[in-house]
């Protein structure tokens, strides 16, 4: 069960616009307090965590003016032993918003679950902190996480490798790059093996904001909800790994800007 002061999410599917009209930045900017934001950027999924880092330091910074200067650093975690630092967890406590970068999401869980800063994201995050992640940040959002999964196959059975994310969303399994890198077999397979979850598949430069059990769409794209909860019959309890996967009366949602959903009544609904 959420908290009641549980912080908004937002879950960004990859390749959001950094240069134009930069709206789903802009509305982490937004969620976390404005010019009074206080930003931290987390590196742990991406091999290149200075590049990176600096990369949305200076993006932050812009979009925040004056301000910026001195309300957005980086917190380069690249090992356990590092998710343990007071240093990093100073920087956590005093943040309005934390951004997890793009990169690889088992670095993000094998790094950081368990660890002090683990659980004081979650504690913040249940006190009102603004969460945001993209790509692999996007990912690591979910109770059960596709780590990675052929992407241009008919889907099979174990066509994905699963793990567990750091469930700051849960009851959902997150894709991203969806329509840009064809997941939608590689996402219906996974919840074939996991029907209680909700497949969430986002597209480049979506995403979505999430307040309690529901979330809106923004962005330019759109997010594909896969929902099993019907399924009147299917063969994934009877196949070998890698054998071609039948699932019958999947339920399926394409929702744009304008547009949003209610996780826990599974009902999709206009916005505005």
């Amino acid at each position: 069960m959420l908290a009641q002061n549980t912080g908004p999410l937002l879950v960004i599917g990859g390749a959001e616009d950094k240069k134009g009209e930069q709206v789903i930045l802009k509305e982490f900017i937004r969620l976390a307090g404005g010019d009074a934001a206080r930003i931290v950027i987390m590196t742990v999924a991406t091999e290149h965590p200075y590049e990176v880092g600096e990369d949305y330091t200076q993006i932050f910074r812009k979009l925040m003016g004056d301000s910026g200067e001195d309300q957005v650093q980086c917190v380069h975690i690249e090992s356990r032993e590092e998710a343990q630092h007071e240093k990093s967890l100073a920087a956590i406590e005093s943040a309005s918003g934390v951004f997890f970068t793009g990169g690889d999401q088992f670095r993000i869980t094998s790094l950081l679950g368990g660890t002090r800063v683990d659980a004081l994201l979650h504690a913040r995050h249940e006190d009102g902190l603004v969460l945001a992640g993209t790509s692999a940040g996007a990912s690591m959002m979910s109770t059960t996480m596709i780590i990675e999964g052929s992407a241009h196959d008919t889907a099979r059975v174990g066509m994905v490798r699963l793990g567990a994310g750091l469930e700051f969303l849960p009851g959902v399994l997150i894709d991203q790059h969806f329509a840009q890198r064809g997941r939608i077999n590689r996402l219906l397979s996974a919840i074939a093996e996991y029907p209680h979850h909700l497949g969430i598949g986002i597209d480049e430069n979506t995403a979505l904001v999430v307040h309690g059990h529901e979330f809106e769409v923004i962005g330019t794209g759109s997010v594909t909800v896969i929902d099993a909860a019907d399924v009147t019959d299917t063969n994934v309890h009877l196949l070998d790994q890698h054998e071609h996967l039948a699932i019958c009366n999947v339920k399926l949602h394409i929702l744009t800007p304008g547009y949003g959903f209610n996780l826990r009544d599974r009902i999709p609904r206009k916005t505005n």
